[in-house]
C-alpha cells in the first residue's frame, strides 16, 4: 500500500500526500479526470500498480502492469484539463522522469470515461521526448533549484 509521507504530493498539486491522491488509491472515488489523472501519477511514482490496474477501463486494460523500478518519476505538469462533459473528459499532461540513460517527458492526451459512478482512464497519445539539460539549468522535478544539487546527473 502507499506509504504516508509528510511531504507534498508528487502531482504538483501541493497537498500533502494523505490529502490528495492516497485517499483515491485507498479507495475513494476521483470525482474529474484530472483528479484520477494526478492520482495515477502518484500511482506511477509510488509504485502502487493495484491501483492503476483499478483504475484503466477494462475495454484498454493489460492483463498485467510490472514493476518499473529503473523510472524515477519526478514532476507532472497538467497542460489542459477542460471541464468533462457527462461521460467523457480528457487531461493532456507532461510527466518529467529519470531513467539510468538519462531524463525524459512523457507528454500525453489522455481519455476518460464515467461509467458505473466513477471515472476511468480509456487510453491516450503518448509521445516521449529525450531531454538533455544541463547541470546548471532548473532542476526538471520542478524544485527551482539548479540540478547539479538537486536530482544530479
Amino acid at each position: 500500500m502507499t506509504q504516508l509521507i509528510a511531504t507534498s504530493c508528487t502531482c504538483g498539486s501541493n497537498l500533502p500526500l494523505q490529502k490528495c491522491c492516497q485517499p483515491y488509491h485507498q479507495g475513494v472515488v476521483a470525482p474529474t479526470p484530472e483528479a484520477l489523472m494526478r492520482s495515477r501519477y502518484t500511482a506511477f511514482a509510488l509504485n502502487v500498480r493495484d491501483y492503476l490496474l483499478a483504475t484503466w477501463h477494462t475495454s484498454t486494460r493489460p492483463a498485467q502492469l510490472p514493476p518499473d523500478p529503473d523510472t524515477q518519476w519526478k514532476a507532472l505538469t497538467i497542460m489542459a484539463a477542460p471541464p468533462a462533459s457527462d461521460d467523457k473528459g480528457r487531461v493532456h499532461f507532461r510527466a518529467y522522469f529519470r531513467e539510468p540513460n538519462g531524463w525524459h517527458v512523457l507528454e500525453e492526451e489522455s481519455r476518460f470515461v464515467f461509467e458505473g459512478g466513477r471515472w476511468w482512464y480509456v487510453d491516450g497519445k503518448p509521445s516521449v521526448e529525450r531531454l538533455k539539460p544541463r547541470r546548471n539549468e532548473r532542476c526538471l522535478c520542478g524544485s527551482g533549484r539548479k540540478l547539479k544539487v538537486c536530482c544530479g546527473e
